[in-house]
């Protein structure tokens, strides 16, 4: 049982709540849904891949049931996260405690950030999925399977560079780095090549982390095994002499890339501490590609349960944003409702406008601190609510949050702007503390005309009125200012065929503006990209902006320093 006092620091740590969980073995976990040896591909006693038929029997088995779609954002959040993913496990389970047959799908987690600021991202407390240090280091080797396939195409484009081919390749527009999934900052600018003759082309080149590839945006918008494969075909990797694209298939690497991720593509089911099947699949970035788990989990998940509760990264601004934009064209799905998770320390973080930050001031500042934080809140609800789709505030509470400090957020949402809002125990009580939060999206669930959703934009827009409706409907910018090479490419997009794509704009998600230094909702600003390029198997569009990195680096104080393990196999410190 998970205490009653929300005390978290008070409660045993992550590792220690997963561990003192009797888990059920994943065959005997998935009967009742029909899925037996034949369906599934073991990992160990409690992971398993589903088979590619049983995946298509399942969205057969979707016909028959609700679909009922929960999309888990957030506000802007502090470094540190203000707990999404929680939120998401514990809804689940809550849907479950309340009869509704619920299914949980999120990414998996990248070892980059685990070993750099947030540490693991399974959910925590008594809202995680298990188990737990298999999903954070390594889980079913589906990172591994990206990276290599990444790195192949990137050898054999430089083969094809330093043996010389008839494809007459631009070694200066030379557009696919390596991939690395972890932290390393001295590899975002590279030189290869060096070495004489055999030692290749010597040209500028970089690293990218494995969940901002390509390969990984395209792994989670494909069908199925023959979609992925012809979405590798099309990716572009350079551009020859005369500026036409040279792609994967170009270079013959389309059969090899694809078969080193024959079983990444397949879907993992875990389950959550309270029993509840959960789909951790794909781990898309949500500023560089769209940011949510695959769609084969997602179409596997309404196969099993009537509802399917899922989370966008970031805030509104970049993950929901994306996600209803590019996820819900190609998914061709709606959201029924968004969940839209606030903290007191966000909005405190918010309320005090500060760069870097401190955490010491955001927990001795008070409700004056709060209500200043509000602006940033209600621009993250003004955002979702243009999609027509309903909109409820969870309040995900921490332990130091005071019951005055929770009533002014509940007061603000109910009274002031018109949502419904409760608060979240989850990660301390597990289901039994969402059960208000659930109520909430129960009832707008019921009551929701699909109907009602609306794109933020139309396909045949132009590429320029894509980028700064999002800016602006977004962002809460006054326009967009293109420099660098952004409206050259811009052209060249056009007149490769792609005007018709969605956009994924690149922005830092410390800020809803693309200075990462502005917290609350900032104005009188405009957006500045800098470059357009094609995702062209992912089949949308990115445009840089600010100074995003693909490749972060970890801080002085990495959370893998206060990592261990010691004879046993016994971990510490990943939670």
């Amino acid at each position: 049982m998970s205490p009653s006092d929300n005390d978290q620091d008070s409660m045993p740590s992550d590792y220690e709540i997963a561990q003192s969980t009797e888990m059920v073995p994943i065959w005997d976990f998935l009967e009742p849904w029909d899925l037996d040896s034949s369906d599934l591909q073991y990992s160990g006693e409690y992971k398993a891949k589903i088979e590619h038929h049983a995946v298509e029997r399942l969205r057969d088995d979707a016909a028959d049931r609700a679909q009922n779609l929960v999309l888990v954002t957030g506000m802007t959040p502090t470094p540190l996260g203000e707990g999404k993913t929680v939120t998401t496990v514990g809804l689940g389970q809550t849907l479950d405690h309340l009869g509704k047959e619920a299914v949980i799908a999120i990414r998996e987690p990248s070892l980059g950030p685990i070993f750099g600021v947030k540490g693991g991202a399974a959910g925590g407390g008594y809202s995680q999925v298990l188990p737990m240090e298999d999903i954070n280091l390594h889980f079913t080797g589906d990172l591994h399977a990206l990276t290599s396939a990444h790195n192949l195409i990137a050898a054999m484009l430089d083969a094809k560079i330093s043996q010389g081919s008839e494809l007459e390749i631009d070694v200066n527009d030379v557009e696919w780095p390596r991939a690395l999934d972890m932290n390393d900052r001295v590899l975002r600018e590279t030189v290869v090549g060096l070495g004489g003759k055999t030692g290749g082309t010597p040209r500028e080149d970089g690293f990218l982390l494995t969940a901002a590839s390509e390969l990984m945006a395209v792994l989670c918008l494909a069908s199925d095994l023959g979609d992925l494969k012809e979405r590798i075909a099309r990716i572009i990797v350079a551009y020859d002499d005369e500026g036409d694209p040279v792609t994967v298939d170009d270079i013959e690497a389309t059969g090899p890339v694809t078969m080193l991720l024959r079983d990444a593509i397949k879907p993992n089911i875990v389950q959550t501490i309270e029993g509840t099947p959960a789909f951790v699949h794909g781990g898309p970035f949500a500023n560089i590609a769209h940011g949510t788990n695959s769609l084969i989990a997602d179409k596997a998940a309404f196969g099993m349960g009537d509802y399917l509760v899922t989370e966008a990264g970031f805030g509104s601004d970049l993950g929901a944003e994306k996600f209803m934009n590019i996820v819900c064209r190609f998914g061709e799905m709606t959201p029924n409702v968004l969940v839209l998770v606030a903290s007191v320390r966000a909005l405190k973080y918010h309320g005090l406008d500060m760069w870097p930050t401190d955490y010491d001031a955001i927990a001795e500042a008070g409700v004056d601190a709060i209500e200043r934080g509000f602006e940033n809140l209600d621009k993250h609800v003004q955002n979702l609510q243009q999609f027509g789709v309903p909109v409820v505030v969870a309040v995900n509470r921490f332990p130091n949050d005071t019951d005055e400090e929770i009533q002014t957020v509940l007061d603000h949402c109910r009274d002031d702007i018109g949502v419904k809002a409760a608060e979240s125990t989850v990660f301390a009580d597990g289901g039994e503390g969402g059960v208000d939060l659930a109520e909430n999206i129960i009832e707008e669930v019921e009551t929701n005309d699909p109907d009602d959703f609306a794109f933020l934009y139309e396909d045949d827009a132009s590429i320029k009125e894509k980028i700064e409706t999002v800016a602006t409907e977004m962002y809460g910018a006054d326009g967009v200012t293109y420099t660098g090479t952004a409206s050259e490419d811009i052209e060249r997009m056009e007149e490769l065929g792609f005007a018709e794509y969605p956009v994924c704009l690149s922005k830092t998600f410390h800020s809803l503006s693309d200075d990462s230094s502005k917290k609350g909702a900032p104005t009188d600003w405009s957006l500045e990209v800098r470059e357009v390029y094609p995702s062209a198997g992912a089949g949308f569009l990115v445009a840089l902006t600010g100074d995003v990195l693909t490749m972060p680096g970890l801080p002085a104080d990495p959370a893998a320093a206060d990592m261990d393990i010691d004879a046993e196999g016994n971990i510490s410190g990943l939670f």
